[in-house]
């Protein structure tokens, strides 16, 4: 039977994982903010993010100066265009013209849910970076980027592609608020069909 070096099996056991990168641990950090913003707002604790990112509370202030300035680059993240605009990018350009649109959809709606839920938790009525250097025009990227997917299908569009990103842009932003009353929830195909299609059978 072979001899087992039982202290280099306990060592291995009790090896931990390489430790984050300052990049890793900052990004690790703010991903466990927004959640929590959402749900309480300025005034969620840094305890509370603490504890949700895995880390000591100190370990937050040797990141950030402030709750403050956690939320802001947490929120600032979040709204960071190029996640949104490489899922557009990444649509299947073999696909029929509904389903692209369907997609887009699906993008565009997510999209607009999540920024008009980290806006109101925190109270803006509008985008905090929009017209800085940082986000000139929030929107810009991701309606070229639709508009692109759809421009191999220009001939079957009575609008140009970039006209018929708008009106998607629009519908999906009402289907995204808080509904008034007990109005049932608009499905991602219904909007797209509605697009499509318009309402007369």
């Amino acid at each position: 039977m072979a001899c087992v070096n039982m202290e280099t099996t306990s060592r291995s056991r009790t090896r931990r994982a390489a430790p984050l990168s300052p990049d890793e641990r900052r990004a690790s950090i703010l991903d466990a903010t927004v959640p929590l913003v959402m749900e309480f707002g300025a005034d969620v604790t840094t305890r509370q993010i603490a504890q949700a990112a895995g880390v000591a509370e100190g370990t937050i202030f040797r990141v950030f100066p402030d709750k403050q300035a956690l939320i802001d680059a947490a929120v600032e993240r979040f709204l960071d265009p190029t996640p949104t605009v490489a899922a557009i990018e990444a649509i299947d350009p073999s696909l029929p013209l509904a389903d692209k649109i369907e997609r887009i959809v699906e993008i565009v709606r997510h999209r607009f849910e999540g920024v008009t839920g980290i806006l109101t938790a925190l109270g803006l009525r509008e985008h905090p970076m929009a017209g800085t250097t940082t986000f000139p025009h929030p929107g810009a990227r991701g309606r070229a980027a639709a508009a692109r997917i759809l421009e191999p299908h220009r001939s079957e569009l009575r609008l140009d592609p970039e006209d018929v990103i708008r009106l998607l842009r629009l519908m999906c932003l009402a289907a995204s608020l808080p509904p008034m009353g007990a109005v049932r929830p608009t499905t991602n195909r219904e909007i797209a069909d509605v697009l499509l299609h318009g309402v007369v059978a």
